[in-house]
């Protein structure tokens, strides 16, 4: 028995060092306590178990196992067994993950309806006026280094509708992106069907053509746009971070996506 424990806690320990420092970070972001990880990690590897096991080799407390248990079950990534001893078992994280998802998606609902009853009143009784951040640019070269900016700072998604007149702006977007280490972002490029020469942009991301474009923009991140409306030569050139029309600049993008053809 105590050589079964022994093994039990290296693969433990084992597994718990082959999960890296990220994954840890984002559970904990997702609301776990570090005994929680602990707890859930050993179930991953052992599977079922009592709370003695997990408590003796995910090294936690006895007289905190419950509590940590219990919790785990609460946020819905583990599951219990009625018996004596009550025996615990781990979900699949795809599954812990969607219930994640689903719970906080409804704490957010609450949120919204709780807070925004008290103080939306309190904000349109004063009169206040929502002043957005709204640049218009004059030529190509101070949009190109706006973009640049917004290229900068992305983190996970960047957008792209350009129709033929956006080619100097790609050329530019092209050439950064190749220099960015962009493997953990999202990107989706839609191209008027008039553009040849996209080879480039096809090693970076997702290509889509459409045969009617009459502006375009680049999104970035769903919290800034930038948006180059005209037909022949750009006649608007415009950057915002009104979450209102970035919103509706990346829902409209997306409408036009779902139409457009690959390659």
């Amino acid at each position: 028995m105590v050589y079964k424990n022994f093994q039990t806690f290296h693969k433990v320990k084992g597994m718990s060092e082959v999960v890296s420092g990220e994954t840890k970070m984002m559970l904990k972001e997702m609301g776990l306590t570090d005994y929680e990880i602990r707890a859930y990690l050993y179930l991953l590897s052992a599977g079922l178990s009592t709370a003695s096991q997990i408590s003796e080799s995910a090294n936690i407390p006895y007289s905190k196992i419950y509590e940590v248990l219990n919790s785990l079950e609460r946020k819905g990534w583990i599951k219990s067994q009625e018996g004596r001893p009550r025996l615990y078992y781990p979900k699949s994280p795809r599954e812990a993950l969607e219930e994640t998802r689903l719970r906080i998606e409804d704490k957010i609902r609450i949120w919204q309806k709780i807070v925004l009853s008290d103080l939306q009143p309190v904000y349109e009784k004063r009169g206040s006026k929502e002043k957005p951040d709204i640049w218009i640019f004059r030529s190509m070269p101070d949009a190109i280094a706006k973009i640049k900016e917004m290229l900068n700072n992305v983190k996970s998604e960047i957008l792209v509708a350009a129709p033929e007149i956006m080619m100097p702006l790609i050329n530019v977007l092209s050439s950064m992106l190749k220099d960015m280490n962009t493997s953990r972002i999202k990107i989706l490029i839609m191209l008027s069907s008039s553009i040849k020469d996209s080879g480039d942009l096809m090693l970076l991301g997702e290509v889509r053509f459409r045969d009617e474009m009459f502006g375009g923009g680049i999104i970035v991140d769903g919290r800034e746009v930038m948006l180059i409306l005209g037909e022949v030569k750009p006649s608007i050139i415009l950057w915002s971070n009104h979450l209102d029309l970035v919103r509706f600049a990346k829902e409209y993008f997306q409408h036009l996506w779902e139409s457009a053809y690959r390659a």
